[in-house]
């Protein structure tokens, strides 16, 4: 069995896929378009697609919907689908399956090594031994443990990272839409939200970006964060309310640290990285050779599982 139209949207050709990887995927489907993102043919492409295949952040709306009655399938090319109205896509009996999975351990360990990197004074110290300075003079630093690390959203990111975490020695309490009653026998503490950002020493923002999520991390959560907490979000700045994110770096006495920076909108970018205590990174969390590899395979063995019928990682 094969699609009848493959619509490739807003998925860099030469970047995201290898050639091999491409070839099979055209192999699943009879014709297949690509088109840049905002290309206004691209409801007109809907009309007769059959599986439509999108980029991370790339959204697809009720209408886009509407205007596809022969769509079955969205693949989407990363974890993080918030963008997709994966409920409207439901209605219509189109499946919606994402990559879950394919970069836990890298978005986890980037999580720990920006940590590493700040508590330990490690960018201070690079550029002083970089320019012949090699006094330790001056340079502070934190340990991770015994600290209180915080984690929201013990998702397979959120489990990794509390993990990794304990292995410091932190003292790892969570907060997530459902009890991990799992992860609680093997020591890490569920708690309330609000007392969970008050508490933390270090935080790690792990939610998936849906309504309930979006600016979760408000004005009332940001004024409760104590003195010197680190935050780390490597999910969608949809969860962040900018504003009061602003409010709270201006007193100097915490650090908010991100990745997805390419998703944001110029203005609150400009906002942000007027502040020393907000360090924005280009989006790389996910970015290891393994993952790369983990992409590649999960996406193509998703259309295939669903052209067999025995769809995987189906989101709705």
């Amino acid at each position: 069995m094969k699609f009848k139209k493959v619509l490739v949207y807003n998925i860099d050709r030469s970047k995201s896929l290898d050639l091999i990887s491409w070839k099979k995927i055209e192999s699943l489907g009879n014709k297949i378009v690509f088109l840049p993102k905002d290309n206004p043919r691209f409801r007109k492409e809907l009309a007769d697609t059959d599986c439509l295949l999108v980029a991370f952040a790339t959204s697809v709306d009720k209408q886009d919907l509407d205007s596809a009655p022969q769509l079955k399938y969205i693949g989407v090319a990363a974890t993080a689908f918030g963008k997709i109205d994966t409920t409207h896509a439901k209605k219509k009996g189109i499946i919606v399956c994402n990559l879950k999975g394919y970069s836990t351990e890298s978005v986890a360990e980037f999580i720990i090594a920006v940590l590493l990197e700040n508590i330990r004074g490690l960018e201070e110290g690079k550029t002083r031994g970089r320019s012949g300075s090699y006094s330790e003079a001056g340079i502070s630093a934190f340990e991770i443990k015994d600290k209180i690390f915080g984690i929201i959203g013990l998702g397979d990111i959120g489990r990794r990272v509390a993990e990794i975490a304990q292995g410091f020695g932190a003292d790892v309490r969570y907060w997530s839409r459902n009890r991990k009653t799992d992860y609680e026998e093997k020591g890490v503490t569920y708690e309330d939200l609000d007392r969970l950002v008050e508490e933390a020493d270090y935080l790690s923002i792990n939610l998936a970006q849906t309504k309930d999520t979006e600016k979760i991390f408000n004005q009332s959560r940001f004024q409760k964060l104590k003195s010197g907490a680190v935050v780390i979000n490597t999910c969608p700045m949809e969860l962040i309310d900018i504003d009061a994110l602003e409010q709270r770096l201006k007193k100097e006495d915490i650090i908010f640290i991100l990745d997805h920076s390419d998703e944001m909108r110029e203005s609150d970018l400009k906002k942000l990285s007027k502040y020393e205590n907000c360090i924005i990174y280009p989006p790389m969390a996910y970015i290891s050779k393994e993952a790369g590899e983990n992409r590649k395979r999960i996406f193509i063995e998703n259309i295939e599982a669903f052209l067999k019928g025995k769809p995987q990682n189906v989101v709705n």
